[in-house]
């Protein structure tokens, strides 16, 4: 069963009996809509910290020699997730534009492997596939690498002074530099402080669309009512950064 061009079919298993020991099996079609499925009216773009990544697993990281900025993480549409298991993700299909995902979308946990691409496919882009723009893989991870060169956050960041360095920064530091420059509130994400340190490691900046691929401010009702916000933070450990805490925003190594 795909849902790949906002209709599919899906058959209906319909049983009778025609006589007292003949059981008779009817396969019918059934047309459903994919939209009304698997509803969606936002979007997010979701930028890792490489080195918060690696400093968070106990497993292998590998930085690539080249990123020292900001990667992508995922493009993920409110509320739903895993659409359509039958639909899997397929190497050729990005063929087009691997050099950009490469460069762009690397997995510093699994170097070498398809294996983030394939997890967000099939969590995330499978769901978002119910809009035409997004409707193949290629559409799919096209259009989250254009954004993410839209949005450009290392360059925001650096031009408020925001720099990976020893210096701690605020919270307020990092929402205003990207609220100033793209006049939305972003989510901005932390490692939490470990053992006797009240230090918070900044990791992940999540910017908010509407399905026209406008800015949305991450705190619009219809943001905060995305029930399964947390969720895309807490598999790696990620939470929303404390106001009250100081944040650390580590220079990438890229041997770990």
């Amino acid at each position: 069963m795909a849902c790949q061009k906002g209709k599919g079919i899906q058959r209906k298993w319909m049983f009778a009996w025609i006589f007292p020991s003949l059981l008779v099996v009817f396969i019918l079609p059934e047309v459903w809509d994919c939209n009304a499925i698997h509803p969606w009216h936002s979007i997010i773009l979701s930028h890792h910290w490489p080195e918060t990544v690696c400093l968070m697993v106990k497993t292998t990281c590998k930085i690539p020699p080249n990123v020292d900025y900001w990667t992508v993480h995922g493009l993920w549409p409110k509320k739903n997730q895993m659409c359509n298991n039958s639909w899997p993700f397929k190497i050729k299909n990005v063929e087009d534009i691997l050099s950009e995902l490469e460069q762009w979308w690397p997995d510093v946990l699994h170097p070498n492997s398809t294996q983030l691409w394939k997890h967000e496919w099939q969590k995330h882009g499978t769901c978002a596939a119910t809009l035409e723009s997004l409707d193949t893989q290629e559409k799919y991870f096209s259009k989250a690498l254009e954004l993410y060169q839209k949005i450009d956050l290392t360059s925001v960041l650096k031009k408020f002074d925001i720099l990976p360095s020893s210096n701690y920064y605020n919270l307020d530091n990092i929402e205003n530099a990207i609220l100033k420059t793209y006049g939305v509130i972003p989510k901005i994400q932390c490692l939490p402080p470990t053992g006797e340190s009240s230090m918070q490691i900044l990791g992940q900046i999540e910017l908010c669309f509407t399905k026209e691929f406008q800015l949305l401010n991450c705190t619009a009702p219809s943001m905060l009512a995305f029930e399964n916000g947390r969720h895309h933070a807490a598999y790696l450990g990620f939470s929303e950064c404390e106001p009250g805490q100081q944040i650390y925003y580590p220079p990438i190594q890229h041997v770990h």
